[in-house]
């Protein structure tokens, strides 16, 4: 199990190199990071350093900067001159426009639903760590379950674009968690929600999955973003 760190990111990376092999490229690099922000390893802000992260992964400078550009471009990261390389801090306006994303995917991807799909048992293994995770009061962890729930729920439209695509919409969704000021208080209730549209597609209710699943992305949305608001005037 991975232990997350002071919010840079570096502690335990040596146990990804592995996933490079020996065709190493700022792409896969970019992906382990990328997973890592999904995970909730990097805190927004956090700044990254090359040194530590570079020999973690084993890779070389040039190979890293590539993949922070990469992160970059998903905006994941940001480049601020002369002073390095930053997790990215999001505004309201970029939750808003997730979740926007979030509904046409998601819902599109339930909604035509009419037996138990094939992806069924990614789903039921998201719900049961999810499951784990809050039985052992581990709130990053179902964080970390309740994103994979929802990966596997886009990944019913049987799209590999659409799949590339949310990977990074969820790294992103990641960086927005982190506003909440008790995890628990925000996963927790959407755990029995997930059990509820779990239920809907196991029969093959997809409509039924699609209403429930628009007034939970709903009110995901208006969570994230009165938190965002009471953030901003606290600033």
């Amino acid at each position: 199990m991975r232990t997350a760190d002071d919010g840079s990111g570096a502690l335990g990376l040596e146990a990804d190199r592995g996933l490079l092999g020996r065709t190493s490229t700022a792409e896969r690099v970019a992906d382990i990071l990328r997973t890592r922000v999904a995970e909730g390893f990097f805190q927004p802000g956090a700044r990254l350093s090359e040194h530590d992260i570079g020999n973690a992964l084993g890779v070389s400078r040039n190979t890293l900067r590539e993949a922070f550009r990469l992160l970059t471009h998903e905006r994941l990261l940001n480049h601020e001159l002369n002073r390095g390389v930053f997790v990215r801090m999001l505004r309201v306006e970029d939750v808003v426009d997730l979740y926007r994303v979030r509904k046409l995917v998601e819902c599109a991807a339930v909604r035509p639903v009419t037996e138990p799909p094939e992806g069924l048992a990614r789903l039921e293994r998201a719900v049961s760590d999810g499951d784990v995770a809050a039985k052992g009061e581990r709130w990053q962890h179902l964080g970390t379950a309740n994103i994979h729930f929802h990966q596997a729920i886009a990944a019913l439209g049987g799209s590999t674009r659409v799949d590339e695509l949310m990977r990074g919409i969820f790294a992103e969704l990641r960086l927005v968690f982190h506003v909440m000021a008790d995890p628990r208080r925000f996963h927790e209730r959407y755990l029995v929600r997930n059990h509820e549209i779990l239920d809907r597609l196991r029969v093959g209710d997809g409509a039924g999955a699609e209403e429930l699943l628009a007034v939970y992305l709903n009110d995901s949305e208006r969570q994230l973003v009165e938190a965002y608001a009471e953030r901003t005037a606290d600033s």
